[in-house]
């Protein structure tokens, strides 16, 4: 008799102009059951960094899955977020040494899979492991974003994360797009084209 595994998905960073759009998959282990999990959106910078090193640890598996500026021009936001999705389940899947018996995935539709899926709209404030998962993501993408910052500084990643905002909007403006912005996005696009 197998252990049934299941495992949340979530992912971070859809609407954002530049860099990957990130997903997490995590099988939360019930032996270390992790306090305080919930929608990554509703904490606090520094909780989401304990929650993300209290995952990691405690975690019966966890994978970072993603689709890249290029792949996102290519394929289009929604698409790429199910690559980055599935990308997420099979690293997780390596980890646990088999592929789990069912996803869990926020939102309204489930990349395709060989397992059972289930979407789950809110799910990151419905499912522990879907929260874990939407928090392991964020602080990736976050990462990414300061790594970003300290090679473009002139776009303030660091603030507001790759976010259409009006620092942002004049950074482009300004300097035009870097090498990671995504082109198929309006704001870019319409500054490349005009």
């Amino acid at each position: 008799m197998s252990t049934v595994w299941i495992c949340g998905v979530d992912e971070a960073g859809r609407g954002p102009l530049v860099g990957s759009v990130v997903a997490g998959a995590v099988v939360l282990d019930p032996n270390q059951p992790i306090m305080g999990l919930r929608d990554s959106k509703k904490l606090s910078p520094a909780r989401r960094e304990q929650l993300y090193a209290e995952i990691m640890q405690k975690a019966r598996a966890w994978g970072i899955g993603q689709a890249s500026p290029s792949e996102i021009d290519t394929l289009n936001i929604l698409q790429a977020t199910m690559l980055a999705m599935r990308r997420a389940i099979e690293a997780l899947s390596e980890r646990l040494g088999e592929w789990p018996s069912k996803a869990l995935i926020d939102g309204n539709r489930c990349p395709i899979l060989p397992i059972a899926s289930e979407a789950i709209i809110k799910g990151d404030a419905k499912e522990p492991a879907i929260s874990a998962a939407s928090i392991i993501a964020k602080v990736t993408r976050d990462q990414q974003m300061q790594a970003l910052h300290t090679q473009y500084p002139q776009y303030g990643f660091n603030q507001h994360m790759g976010y259409p905002t009006e620092v942002h909007m004049q950074a482009l403006k300004q300097y035009g797009p870097c090498e990671e912005h995504r082109r198929t996005f309006a704001p870019v696009r319409n500054l490349i084209s005009g």
